[in-house]
């Protein structure tokens, strides 16, 4: 027995079909990719801007704007004050990693004073 029977070759036949198809499909025409539409990155929609209303061009302004003072002054600002205020700083008590024991008759380095001896107190003697 020599060849494909004719059920194989019907098969083949389809299969041969199937690979050219998928083959066929796999080009793509030239309105594709679709690709969905990008919205704007602080959520307000891409028609919202297009419309010319006075009122929206100044919200979009004042929102720019607001995002540029925050983003490029106060946040560095921010950020330059605590590494200043927590680590450079060199007055004494500026950066406290542990409080100093105060004991009657020491000096308070802020104010000068004296701390006064402490009062006692007879109501307790048994301790």
């Amino acid at each position: 027995m020599s060849g494909f029977t004719p059920d194989e070759k019907l098969r083949l036949e389809q299969l041969r079909t199937l690979r050219r198809q998928w083959l066929k499909d796999q080009e793509l025409s030239p309105r594709e990719p679709v690709l969905p539409q990008q919205k704007a990155w602080f959520g307000f929609s891409d028609n919202f801007l297009q419309t010319s209303s006075i009122w929206k061009r100044f919200a979009f302004k004042t929102l720019r704007n607001g995002m540029f003072l925050f983003t490029n002054l106060i946040l560095p600002a921010w950020i330059v004050h605590y590494y200043v205020k927590y680590h450079v700083q060199t007055k004494p008590y500026g950066i406290v990693e542990k409080k100093p024991k105060i004991f009657p008759g020491d000096k308070i380095l802020e104010t000068g004073e004296v701390v006064p001896p402490m009062k006692v107190c007879d109501i307790h003697d048994y301790h």
